[in-house]
């Protein structure tokens, strides 16, 4: 059954991580009757081990519900449950692009976080309306009173328009529905004209093929059409449409207002991109729907297995995993020191943690991760531009002429004791200070230009330790901007470690390669001779240490006589000592390379 555009609502639960949003999708599944009590269970569109344990959203869950409203109509209410971290904006913005309202739900005793202004930006460039909510009453440290402030302060919203509710509970709950169809402007479309269908998602069924989710703009669509995707020039028969309650449900057709699926059948996930336009084959509308990008990964990282054994198996779980996830990229790629690997490209640090988190979980590998790099654009004399996205591929010295880094923009959200102790962090990571404001009396917001890799490994961990927990922080590429880079290498007995390699500012060089040195020095098991460790760039070496080497005592057999018995005797020792250092191989062990992620970027 088709309802009327009148009476859809088509909104998202937008909100900062922790902050309720899956409990409150829970309730409304509940009032709207869209689950029975069997059916339902805690953070129910959260259909991951990961995403539950965590209490993140990693995959966009739309769902439909009925409900009849306060005034008596039955209305048709289209949930897109959207992934609120940093790393997925655009899939965020495809959501929100597939909606005309969203619900900002903010926590009553954390208030307004960095992620939750991120969002609020986003929904606003995509001009939805916005329904403040605060949740979490119930909590005996709630603040309503002042979150109430910071959000009339943030959106400049009246009070009366802020509602109150209490997800675990349910209290509110109505209401906030009610607010929903009575606010959230309905959908607008042609239900008569071209076909034209936003994908804000997909994923991969063995069966079916490739999925798509999709917001219906104009036109209707049906079992059986031959349907066209505009920007990469598929065309494929549709054998089956339909909509999502808890599980996908065929239904006749789709039309204009309606959010829903396309079975496509094709087999690479590759070509089914969020943000495409779907239209009819044989009616095709004159111009896809605005908004499209390639997106492109940020962050490379080389994901080894321990047991060379497990290569093949590796290779089987990316490939598994690159049939969800279409913005996972990754290629084979050997180390000297590693063996056999892939070199793996992320959108960001979630992504990439959450990606090696289920290849452990789901696949039952043992993996060895390299240091987490980011492309960099090497400009050669010649005027070639070279993207760099591992430091082993980083050209000579010589051949260079400049070198690019990406720059995002970073907003921390702080409580004001803990400013000072921000900027020195952000002054020791190469920030360029932008603007501070206050959002209320007690939270300011910094705003930073930063290089991406400076908050690659441990910005995160420093930041909440120097504001003892309370900053949150947002950030998003902005460009590629000059900088003085070079190439650390770090060298064992003259030998560098491809797999220890990372490309530095030349300023923090010296005290990177230093306390990477001091680190391996603790880690490296020592030898019956000595092993420099050097940190290398280029040829010069900028710091060094040494593992001191085990001596056995080869004057123990020898009691009195002559001391030139005893001075023999070490001098064929330190003969030996030195023919074994020229020959001899240090295994590393992989307490070593866990020993780089740990390397102080201060």
């Amino acid at each position: 059954m088709s309802f009327d555009l009148d009476r859809i609502r088509n909104f998202c639960i937008i909100a900062h991580i922790d902050h309720g949003k899956s409990t409150l999708a829970d309730r409304m599944l509940e009032k709207t009757g869209t689950l029975t009590s069997k059916q339902m269970r805690e953070q129910v569109l959260d259909t991951m081990d990961l995403e539950r344990e965590r209490g993140i959203t990693i995959k966009s869950h739309p769902i439909r519900m009925r409900y009849t409203a306060g005034d008596g109509n039955d209305y048709l209410l289209n949930l897109i449950d959207t992934p609120g971290h940093v790393d997925f904006a655009y899939e965020v913005s495809r959501s929100l692009a597939a909606c005309e309202g969203a619900i900002l739900v903010v926590d009553a005793q954390q208030g307004i976080q960095a992620q939750t202004v991120s969002n609020v930006y986003l929904a606003i460039a995509n001009e939805l309306e916005i329904i403040p909510v605060i949740n979490k009453i119930d909590l005996p440290g709630a603040q309503v009173d002042v979150v109430t402030q910071e959000i009339v302060e943030m959106l400049g919203v009246d009070e009366s328009e802020i509602l109150k509710v209490s997800a675990r509970d349910g209290t509110g709950v109505t209401e906030l529905l009610d607010e929903v169809t009575r606010r959230i402007p309905a959908p607008t479309g042609d239900r008569d004209g071209k076909l034209k269908a936003l994908v804000f998602d997909s994923f991969y069924d063995a069966y079916k093929g490739s999925i798509v989710y999709v917001r219906i703009v104009d036109g209707r669509v049906k079992k059986g059409d031959m349907v066209h995707m505009f920007f990469n020039g598929k065309t494929f028969e549709c054998p089956e449409a339909g909509f999502f309650r808890l599980q996908m449900e065929p239904a006749r057709e789709l039309v204009a207002g309606e959010v829903g699926y396309l079975v496509t059948g094709i087999k690479n996930i590759k070509d089914t991109k969020v943000g495409d336009t779907v239209t009819l084959d044989a009616h095709r509308a004159d111009e896809p729907l605005p908004g499209y990008e390639d997106i492109k990964p940020m962050v490379f990282s080389g994901l080894y297995p321990v047991d060379a054994d497990d290569y093949d198996d590796l290779r089987d779980a990316l490939e598994k995993l690159q049939l969800n996830d279409a913005s996972f990229v990754y290629e084979p790629e050997t180390s000297a020191a590693l063996g056999f690997g892939f070199r793996c490209g992320f959108l960001g640090l979630l992504h990439m943690e959450v990606i090696q988190e289920r290849l452990e979980r789901e696949f039952d590998l043992n993996l060895i991760t390299t240091m987490p790099n980011v492309i960099y654009e090497v400009i050669a004399k010649d005027g070639k531009v070279i993207r760099v996205d591992n430091p082993a591929h980083y050209p000579d010295a010589g051949n260079i002429d400049h070198v690019k880094e990406p720059v995002v923009r970073v907003e921390v959200i702080t409580p004001p004791d803990y400013v000072g102790a921000i900027m020195k962090l952000n002054k020791e990571r190469r920030g360029t200070y932008i603007e501070m404001e206050y959002i209320a009396t007690d939270r300011a917001i910094l705003r930073y230009d930063m290089p991406l890799a400076e908050i690659l490994i441990d910005y995160y961990d420093k930041l909440k330790s120097v504001s003892r927990g309370y900053a949150s922080l947002d950030y998003e590429y902005l460009d590629h901007s000059r900088a003085d880079l070079v190439r650390l290498d770090i060298g064992i007995n003259g030998d560098p470690v491809d797999a220890l390699s990372m490309i530095v500012h030349r300023d923090k060089a010296f005290y990177m390669g230093r306390d990477m040195a001091v680190r391996l020095k603790e880690v490296i098991p020592r030898q019956l001779y000595e092993v420099a460790i050097q940190a290398l760039i280029g040829s010069r070496a900028v710091a060094r240490t040494t593992v001191k080497a085990l001596r056995k005592n080869v004057t123990a057999k020898c009691y009195g006589g002559d001391i030139s018995r005893k001075r023999k005797l070490l001098e064929k020792q330190k003969e030996g000592k030195r023919r074994m250092k020229m020959v001899g191989k240090v295994e590393l062990p992989q307490e070593a390379f866990l020993a780089v992620l740990k390397v102080d970027r201060s």
